[in-house]
């Protein structure tokens, strides 16, 4: 019985509110011709949705020709212009000339434009891949200045972005469907012909499971609900089905298609997309990854090519750029500058990519309840057991990365294992906590990444670390400080040294000599020597960001002096700053990211003239004010704001004119804080508002058009 993928008319879920935006744009737009358009990945449901336009009442009144297209991957130019020749002449009831079939390009496009001449009109381009498609048919598609409308769908948002040169553009991004729009959905293609269309009770946590495996995405949910639909409606089919899945999608005639639509994204990459790509699925899945941490994995694998005027961090972004705008990578959190934090891929798109794995040998998986031993030849390994056996049944003399995941605690006796494999270029650990970091370290002298996560508090950076030439990254994370031994000045390729605090003690002169670094953060100067270390900080000239803990008063003048050698400085942060420590605002560069504490005094007239400040933390633990008073005209490109830990604050006041571009705002700790920010619906922009630790009775004490206003405006709100 072969099983209907199509999500029909009355199927439909979650699509009434993107259908409204869409008809509001094609009939109440601008006169302009003006590209529309739909991106999303495959199988999200953007061909259902911009059929459920073309044909509706509003648009078929409004405009004299409408023509869809789908177009090819591989189309041709010429045959896309006869089809809408072919489908315009039909509506006006004209046949095509006799020379029809013998016209050129140019000639083509002449006909269209003469056709199209003086009439409002609406050409859908459905599935749209090639960037330069707008070069290909822009002329063709005459602008009379009367409403007419070009309407895209595509899964690469480049292709939108490409419109721009010569056109208005609208664009409205798919959002996977909610987990009630999905079960709606489910729901209505499995219970169809019974159970009048809705979930028995005995199956509705196995429907929740497996629905939820589909992360929102139509495809998958009609096709596995209509797969569905032919089983027995019985707890044991639907649970041994759920324990299955992974395999179902694999080998079961009905659902490869799933797997075949998304995998055409993945043929269109271009190549040197194709192994950044497939990098994804050496983490677990749904796993939510730094977007930093990636790209300079890809660059310590060698993926990233260098190009003239940019460097290779700039690069690999926008490998990563790409991929989020072509829908395989889905951005999970932003950083304040407006750029992909965190990205993650779907669990079907993750399941395909480790199926390419397995075709490729790009990478093996070893886990607890998974293969254990592996014979031949492995270049990456990803790894979420603990067994310190494991070495004994793999052989790792052709590993080039491995890469630790499942917060698990480990001593340095499972570093022996790993000893062997001394070809490593990539060793991340972020995934197991080390009681020890082993002094043999330096054997892996071709590693270009390291990321190692620590249990104990003080840990002391081996020696051989020195002998680590072709470093390009290094990551320590711990609960406290890691003290950095002299030998690591001598890691003249090192760009990012990036740990939770950072003790120079040993390298007070030796930091300035590491010319390559672009990344230095945290680094304590709670030490005796700060000095030094400050002059020598002026010496790195290539660095971008920079984060430093606990400046001294005392070397103000000498520490604003060496920041202000650093022209390339884009992040300066500064953190745990204290009482009589105001240098920071004296900066050529002054921070986008700071940090306060310790603060006995009103810090807030200080600090509204840094005029570029993006985030501000206010750890005000030792402050006696009653009252924090955001004055009208301060903060103007704030985005994130944390106040924090202080005990005796009862008020905080926004003028309006202040922070009119926040978007974030935690209050924490705050236990006797009375309201709700006086004046908090100034905020016009606040799209995040979370409030811990504070008195109980806030919520009863607060205006209740405070909090109308908050539920009405504020999307994520939690207390």
């Amino acid at each position: 019985m072969a099983i209907d993928m199509e999500i029909k008319e009355a199927e439909v879920v979650g699509f009434e509110a993107p259908r409204k935006i869409l008809i509001d744009w094609m009939v109440q737009g601008r006169e302009e011709r003006t590209v529309v358009s739909v991106v999303g990945m495959g199988g999200q449901g953007k061909t259902t949705l911009a059929k459920k336009v073309f044909d509706s009442k509003d648009i078929i009144g409004h405009f004299h020709f409408r023509v869809w297209i789908t177009v090819s991957q591989s189309y041709d130019v010429e045959g896309l212009l006869r089809d809408m020749l072919l489908k315009i002449y039909k509506q006006i009831g004209d046949n095509p000339t006799q020379n029809f079939y013998q016209m050129d390009r140019g000639s083509l496009t002449a006909e269209v434009r003469k056709c199209l001449q003086k009439k409002r009109y609406v050409v859908v381009f459905d599935d749209v891949w090639n960037v330069h498609f707008w070069d290909d048919i822009e002329f063709a598609a005459i602008d009379s200045k009367n409403g007419s409308k070009i309407f895209i769908t595509t899964r690469n948002m480049d292709v939108v972005v490409s419109c721009k040169k010569s056109s208005f553009i609208e664009m409205l991004e798919l959002q996977p469907l909610t987990h009630e729009q999905s079960l709606e959905l489910f729901n209505k293609k499995a219970f169809k012909f019974d159970y009048d269309g809705c979930c028995p009770t005995e199956l509705i946590g196995t429907t929740n499971e497996i629905v939820k495996k589909c992360n929102g995405l139509p495809l998958a949910i009609v096709a596995i609900g209509g797969l569905l639909s032919t089983r027995e409606k019985n707890v044991f089919e639907w649970q041994r089905f759920r324990e299955n899945l992974n395999l179902e999608l694999k080998t079961d005639s009905h659902l490869i298609g799933i797997k075949e639509i998304l995998s055409l994204s993945y043929d269109d990459l271009p190549y040197y997309l194709k192994p950044c790509f497939l990098y994804f699925g050496v983490y677990p899945e749904d796993y939510e990854v730094k977007s930093k941490r990636v790209t300079r994995q890809w660059i310590a694998e060698g993926f990233v090519k260098e190009e003239k005027g940019m460097t290779l961090e700039e690069v690999a972004e926008g490998y990563l750029t790409e991929l989020i705008h072509r829908s395989l990578v889905q951005v999970s959190s932003l950083r304040i500058d407006g750029k992909a934090k965190g990205c993650r891929v779907h669990d079907l798109i993750h399941d395909m990519i480790l199926q390419k794995h397995e075709d490729f040998n790009f990478c093996k998986h070893i886990s607890d309840d998974g293969q254990r031993s592996i014979s031949e030849i492995v270049w990456r390994l990803s790894i979420t057991t603990i067994d310190d056996a494991l070495w004994e049944c793999v052989d790792g003399s052709h590993v080039r990365s491995l890469f630790c995941f499942g917060n698990k605690e480990k001593s340095s006796s499972y570093f022996k294992g790993i000893s062997k494999i001394r070809l490593l270029k990539v060793l991340d650990f972020e995934g197991f906590d080390f009681n020890n970091i082993p002094k043999n370290l330096g054997n892996f002298i071709h590693l270009k990444y390291l990321s190692i996560m620590m249990s104990i508090s003080e840990v002391k950076v081996p020696k051989s670390i020195g002998m680590l030439h072709n470093l390009d990254t290094l990551v320590l994370r711990g609960p406290y400080y890691f003290e950095l031994p002299k030998e690591i000045r001598k890691l003249r390729k090192l760009r990012h040294l990036i740990g939770t605090e950072l003790s120079l003690i040993h390298l007070m002169y030796g930091i300035g000599e590491m010319k390559s670094l672009q990344t230095l953060r945290y680094v304590s100067l709670n030490i005796d020597g700060a000095a030094e270390v400050i002059k020598a900080l002026g010496k790195l000239k290539l660095i971008r960001d920079l984060g430093l803990l606990n400046v001294p008063m005392e070397y103000g003048s000498i520490f604003s002096s060496s920041i202000n050698e650093m022209l390339h400085l884009e992040k300066p942060r500064v953190n745990n700053i204290t009482d009589y420590n105001y240098i920071c605002l004296n900066l050529i560069s002054p921070p986008t990211k700071l940090v306060w504490s310790y603060s006995i005094k009103d810090p807030l007239q200080s600090l509204k003239s840094l005029k570029h400040l993006l985030s501000l933390s206010l750890k005000l633990i030792k402050y006696e004010g009653l009252q924090l008073h955001f004055q009208d005209g301060g903060f103007q490109k704030l985005k994130e704001l944390e106040v924090s830990d202080c005990i005796e604050l009862r008020e905080i006041i926004i003028d309006k004119g202040s922070m009119p571009s926040l978007k974030t705002l935690s209050l924490i700790g705050l236990f006797n804080l009375k309201n709700i920010p006086t004046g908090i619906q100034h905020l016009e922009k606040l799209g995040s508002l979370y409030i811990s630790d504070v008195d109980d009775e806030i919520e009863k004490r607060s205006s209740a058009e405070d909090w109308n206003w908050i539920m009405e405006h504020v999307p994520l709100y939690e207390f």
